[in-house]
């Protein structure tokens, strides 16, 4: 297999040179994007690299030398430019507070290869082997990209991860126009770039807390509570969630309020985040009673399919398959498991099977909900 030659990348640490680089581009360009970021101490990623590609033309962006922000938004958030990103959900979520709403148009390419018959879930790597014929290191995959100066090893294991996304997008799009999949691609994209982009928390995180699907309402709502307090106190000093609370400590706490400062500081020592403030914030939260408008707002934990459920469950994951082997497409990418588990249980239609998959699945599968 190929062994590629890194070719000379820019690297930009300006405002100016970043607008004079990107001004060489076509409205319509096709441009391609990566980013390096980091995310052990925080709760958001820090962008720590921006890599571009245009026309055989590669640049390393320096996001901690300027303010990215300012010149990217005109071009990528607006017009008719394509972005081209890999698997871009964590990158979007990096580049969130420079692109609040994502790039104006965005070409996923791991999207793409499931569309096209390659598999769900396929690396860059595995990816530009199939496609390109050529073999890339993973041999910077964990390096420390918030450190200056940057290697050569780093600076060009970052430039290739933007030199083979034109050649592969170009295959990949001609391969989506054959089975008539761009439109699916795109809706796709679209959906990716609003699940990415959105900074505020989920509404009912206890919802994935499916151990406490039988535990009584006034305990989930608790629970409800105690993660919506979690999260935004995890955004509000960015650290991740677990340095205030584990989950396994929220879920304890929620079903069993302590009765005392000294308690709680007891049953949740060692928490790094977790300081006399949030403490006693914490505390206050876990005393005050479960009122009816907290009962009200609370969507109930759905659990595992039993019984009826059960069966009904296996009756859609036979549609979904079915259908999937009709559509040659992955089952995953029409419709996850979990996607069906929750139909079953709550009997409300997805969100996540709106759109394309509304027209193959509604009909099929509402006809199989247990009675």
């Amino acid at each position: 297999m190929q062994l590629p030659l890194t070719p000379p990348a820019e690297w930009i640490t300006s405002r100016d040179a970043l607008e004079q680089w990107l001004t060489a581009l076509p409205a319509d360009a096709a441009l391609d994007l990566d980013t390096e970021f980091m995310r052990r101490n925080t709760f958001y990623p820090q962008l720590a690299l921006l890599q571009l590609g245009w026309n055989k033309r590669y640049a390393l962006v320096d996001p901690l030398a300027f303010d990215i922000g300012d010149a990217l938004r005109p071009l990528l958030g607006h017009g008719q430019l394509l972005t081209v990103m890999h698997s871009g959900s964590e990158d979007l979520e990096a580049l969130a507070p420079l692109l609040p709403g994502g790039p104006a148009k965005l070409f996923d390419t791991q999207i793409a290869a499931a569309f096209v018959g390659m598999g769900l879930g396929i690396s860059y790597r595995a990816l530009v082997a199939e496609l390109v014929g050529a073999e890339l290191d993973k041999g910077e995959t964990r390096s420390d990209w918030m450190q200056r100066p940057l290697t050569d090893s780093q600076r060009a294991y970052a430039t290739l991860d933007v030199v083979y996304l034109e050649p592969v997008r170009e295959q990949l799009a001609e391969r989506l126009d054959q089975r008539g999949r761009a439109a699916w691609h795109m809706e796709d994209c679209e959906r990716l770039k609003r699940r990415a982009c959105v900074r505020e928390g989920d509404s009912q995180p206890q919802e994935n807390f499916r151990s406490a699907s039988d535990w009584h309402p006034a305990q989930q709502a608790r629970l409800r509570r105690v993660l919506l307090w979690r999260d935004a106190t995890a955004r509000e000093q960015d650290r991740p969630r677990p340095w205030l609370l584990e989950d396994a400590q929220a879920m304890n706490l929620a079903q069993l309020p302590p009765q005392s400062m000294s308690e709680l500081d007891s049953r949740t020592r060692g928490q790094r985040a977790l300081r006399a403030p949030q403490r006693t914030e914490l505390f206050h939260l876990l005393q005050q009673p479960i009122t009816d408008d907290d009962l009200a707002a609370t969507a109930p934990i759905p659990g595992t399919p039993q019984g009826e459920a059960k069966k009904a469950l296996a009756a859609m994951k036979d549609v979904v398959d079915a259908t999937a082997l009709e559509l040659d497409l992955p089952a995953g990418l029409l419709c996850p498991r979990k996607v069906l588990e929750n139909y079953v249980v709550t009997r409300r239609w997805p969100d996540f099977l709106e759109g394309w998959r509304r027209d193959f699945l509604h009909e099929r599968l509402a006809g199989r909900l247990p009675d």
